[in-house]
Parts: C-alpha cells; structure tokens; sequence
C-alpha cells in the first residue's frame, strides 16, 4: 500500500506548479504578442485574457484525451477443462481447490456395515482430508495416463519410447519433472515403469540402449507408479494384441477383482488369497492349439503401501495359506495378481533397471567416493521411492554403475532383478490400490478401463 504525502507539502507542490504553468504561459503571451506586431496586426485582446483562455483550452485537451484513453481490459487466459493429447494439462487446472473425483466407494459387509453411518468414524474419515486429496490426484494422473497409452501403444514401438512418454505424462500432469533436487520427492513417479513382456512377470524397465520393439505376438504387463507427497498408487494392466490371449486376461482380472471385492477390515489374509486362486484356477487358454490351466503366481503378492515405501509389512497371497493377519482401518493395499501358463512360481533374471534405498540401510564404511556421491544423489532425489537407471541418467549421472553395484552389496540399496516364469510362456498381470478408510473401502484406482 502507499504512503499518505503530507499535507503542507501537498500545499507548497501546488504553489510552485501554477508559477511554473503561469511563467510558460507568460513566454508564450509574449511571443504571440512579438508575432503579431511583426504582421503588422494590431489586438485589441488583452494579454492576460490569451493566456487564460490557453490554459483553459489545453486543459480541456487533455480531459479529453484522458476519456478517449480508455483501458482494455485484460484477456484472462483460458483455463484448460480437457486432456490433451499426449497428456499435458495438470490435473489440478482440471480439478481446482483439491476438488479431486473419488475412487469407487464401497461399503463394508458383515459385522463393519456399521461404520459407513457411524459419527465417530466419518468424523475420523474427515479428518484424513489431505492424504484423500493427495492420494486422488494421483489416482486420477493414473487413470488419464494410462488410458492415453492404452489408446497409443502399438506394435512397433520400443520399450524406451512408451516407458517415456507414460512418465514424461505423469510428470507433466503432476507438474512436478524432477530435474532438479528432490523435485521427484514432491511429485511424479512412484516408481519405474514395468513393461514386461512374455513370461516376464514384473520388474523390468528398459535400461539406457534397450532396443526391445513391442511385437504383435506379445503379452505386455504395464505396471505404472504415481505419488503426491509420498502416496502411491499402483495399480497395472495387461496388453495383448491377438485375441487368443483373452482368457489369461480375462482370468487375472478377475482374480484380481475377486481380491478387492473381498479384501475389508478384519480380512484374514491367508483366507482372501484362497478366494483369488479360486477364481485364477477356473479359467483355461488355448494357445495355438494347445489348452493351458491358468495357475497363479504363487511368489508374487499383494502387498501393503506406506508413505514413499512401495512395499509395505503385509502381503496379499495369490494363493490360500494360513496366514492370519488381518487387514485393519487405515491401511492402504496394492491388490495385486499374476496369472501363467507355465510353472506359476517366478525366479530372478535378467538385467537390473530397478532399485531402491532401504529404510533400514546399514551404516557402512563407503571408502569409494563414487558411491559416497551416488548414495547422496539418491537421498536428495528419491530417497526411499524406487528408482531405475533412466533415472539416474536424466538428472545427469554418469559412470555410476561400479558405485551403485557397491551400495547394493554393502546392503545400502536393495536391486529388484526381473521376475520370470518358464521360458515360452505368458503370464498376466492387473492391479488395483485400496483404501481401507474407517467409513468405507475405496477402490481409488477404479475406472472405467478396468
């Protein structure tokens, strides 16, 4: 705000302009008078009566050049109320003040029906208003990525090219492209993106070089990972480009609905795998003329989500077991399943993209200086969130393999080696995260894809 001038010197400005008007005023009488005698005419005018009749007249000019000027107002830029193609508008210029949509609610069965009117529990519920809105924006950064590549994603393409434009997208629509330090922490990838194909269950990411081009005879898992402030969702689909895959698809994503359409509080989780492998195990797929049992992934699980840990203390079996931990209010869970049409049990394979620093990582003795700077390079930038070497090459690292073998054999970062079933065969892969918040069980990666 500006400052009041005082009033005496408001007073005295005012005396010294009229002189100032007065005097130029006086010079210009005086040469109009010269002008005149000069021509021989003589006025009858007084002098003083000119200048009057000058001022009056230039005042006047300006008064109306001051209404002709009138100001345009200001164009307000649009404010975009649909996607692009490719994804580029933040979802919260879609949704503003936090307004972000929902996930499917469910209401609890059984004995925990009464929660979804309980007073106590919905005013717990309310009170969660930041972890919804932060878990809902990336739900919903989820969903328009992943229907955009369900839409672009062709044979032809390479690894490399769709895993980045799917988190290029997220980065865009979160706003956040984590270049700069910690920027990733605040927004973006929950971790690398899986394309996994074949009998490839999980945990590949195309690596620098990766010339791996999507066929039309593949079956392609894409598991994709978004955050806000630490919440992760994660949830996957799978792709397949020739009808005869359908019933593995068609398999998995029932198991998989089966598991969340079950899961609640006071679940036992050795219990809900029992009902996934049910459903897994009533679908068969001919595949070139061969009929394949579908089997799920008995070592691949569920598993609970916590703040920037993708892999929480509870796991969902894809098979019954006798596990009796339960599922309790306020716990977030990926509800995972993998189906296949060979063996059912996974082992590790193939070159590493994924990694992550433990939350309980030892103290050790780094005496190499490359992994001394990688290891801090990674707490700025990911800290606990997973991470591959794309990574680590697009914030500028360089030479740092030797280092980050290190760190994973003194036990400071853990590696995620590819998961793989028998050669020749294919496995299928659809996810969903859970909320299981104290009134009601939000599936909040729900929509209308799968």
């Amino acid at each position: 705000m500006a400052a009041k001038a005082p009033v005496d010197e408001l007073k005295t400005l005012s005396v010294k302009e009229s002189d100032g008007v007065t005097g130029a005023a006086g010079a210009n009488g005086t040469a109009n008078s010269g002008a005149a005698e000069d021509s021989g005419e003589e006025s009858g005018d007084d002098p003083d009566d000119r200048v009057a009749a000058a001022i009056a007249a230039a005042g006047e000019g300006a008064a109306k050049k001051r209404k002709n000027k009138k100001k345009k107002p200001k164009k307000k830029k649009k404010v975009p109320t649909v996607q692009t193609d490719p994804p580029s508008v933040l979802i919260s210029q879609l949704f503003p003040n936090n307004n972000y949509p929902k996930g499917e609610e469910v209401e609890y069965k059984d004995d925990n029906r009464h929660r979804t009117t309980n007073e106590e529990k919905r005013y717990l519920d309310n009170m969660n208003s930041d972890f919804l809105s932060d878990y809902r924006q990336a739900a919903e950064t989820h969903r328009q990525v992943r229907q955009w590549a369900q839409k672009n994603i062709k044979p032809g393409q390479t690894l490399t090219e769709i895993a980045n434009g799917i988190e290029d997208s997220v980065r865009r629509l979160v706003g956040h492209d984590g270049l700069s330090e910690g920027d990733a922490m605040i927004a973006g990838m929950g971790f690398p993106t899986g394309l996994n194909l074949d009998e490839i269950a999980a945990h590949y990411s195309p690596n620098a070089g990766c010339k791996t081009v999507l066929q039309q005879t593949n079956v392609m898992k894409v598991d994709i990972g978004v955050h806000v402030n630490g919440r992760i969702v994660d949830s996957a689909f799978t792709m397949a480009f020739d009808p005869m895959y359908d019933n593995l698809l068609e398999a998995v994503k029932d198991a998989t609905n089966t598991g969340v359409r079950e899961a609640g509080i006071d679940v036992r989780l050795g219990e809900l795998g029992g009902y996934i492998q049910e459903t897994m195990e009533s679908y068969e797929c001919e595949i070139n003329g061969t009929t394949y049992p579908i089997k799920p992934i008995r070592n691949l699980n569920g598993h609970t989500i916590l703040p920037y840990s993708i892999h929480g203390t509870k796991t969902v079996p894809a098979v019954k077991t006798s596990d009796p931990t339960k599922m309790e209010e306020g716990d977030v869970f990926a509800i995972e399943t993998f189906g296949s049409t060979g063996n059912g049990r996974c082992y590790d394979q193939g070159e590493i993209s994924h990694y992550a620093l433990c939350s309980d990582a030892p103290k050790a003795d780094l005496r190499l200086s490359s992994a001394k700077s990688l290891l801090n390079t990674i707490k700025k930038n990911f800290g606990t969130l997973p991470f591959c070497r794309r990574y680590l090459d697009r914030i500028g690292q360089e030479k740092y393999l030797f280092g980050l073998n290190t760190l994973v054999k003194s036990g400071i970062v853990e590696d995620y080696p590819p998961l793989v079933d028998k050669k020749g065969s294919y496995t299928a892969q659809f996810e969903h995260t859970i909320l299981l918040r104290p009134t009601v069980k939000e599936v909040i990666s729900r929509g209308d894809d799968y």
